[in-house]
């Protein structure tokens, strides 16, 4: 069960982390078509908003995946004087901070979202809705919530087994 588990979230990891890894590569296509148009006088509309857009969703749906390979900056060389059991709770402690934190994060980037909706929020230029781009930003935030859960509890079980 734990190790299907733990599959799945590994690819959704990875699908979520896809999506990042697309509009990253859509903001460079975009980024670089609107300097080539630039030099014959012709900006493209809205490129700066897009750019936007689709930097939000590259940080959302990459956090998760980053999370999940131990990607982020960690200053822990104190932390390693301490035992492997100690450190383990340190870890539970931090994780839960950080799920509580991502937790609340998702839960009002979904509520902003609805609010954007109802008052039928659009972009500046284009004139694209951008609720749909918080959803997606509440999307990426969720996941990486429910990895630091897992995380959490995957960390309890091996401190109680420690005992």
């Amino acid at each position: 069960m734990i190790l299907r588990l733990e599959k799945w979230m590994a690819s959704m990891c990875s699908a979520f982390n896809m999506i990042g890894a697309l509009s990253i590569m859509a903001m460079m296509l975009l980024t670089c078509a609107d300097i080539l148009f630039r030099t014959f006088r012709v900006p493209i509309p809205g490129a700066y908003e897009l750019v936007g857009m689709l930097g939000a969703l590259f940080v959302s749906f990459s956090l998760a995946q980053t999370s999940l390979q131990k990607g982020h900056i960690a200053v822990d060389f104190l932390i390693q004087k301490f035992s492997q059991k100690t450190r383990d709770i340190v870890a539970i402690v931090t994780e839960s901070a950080s799920a509580c934190l991502f937790g609340i994060i998702t839960w009002e980037s979904v509520a902003h979202a609805g609010r954007l909706k109802t008052a039928g929020d659009v972009s500046m230029t284009l004139h694209i809705p951008t609720f749909p781009i918080v959803y997606g930003m509440a999307a990426g935030c969720a996941l990486l919530t429910l990895l630091l859960v897992f995380s959490v509890i995957a960390l309890m079980i091996k401190v109680l087994q420690s005992r």
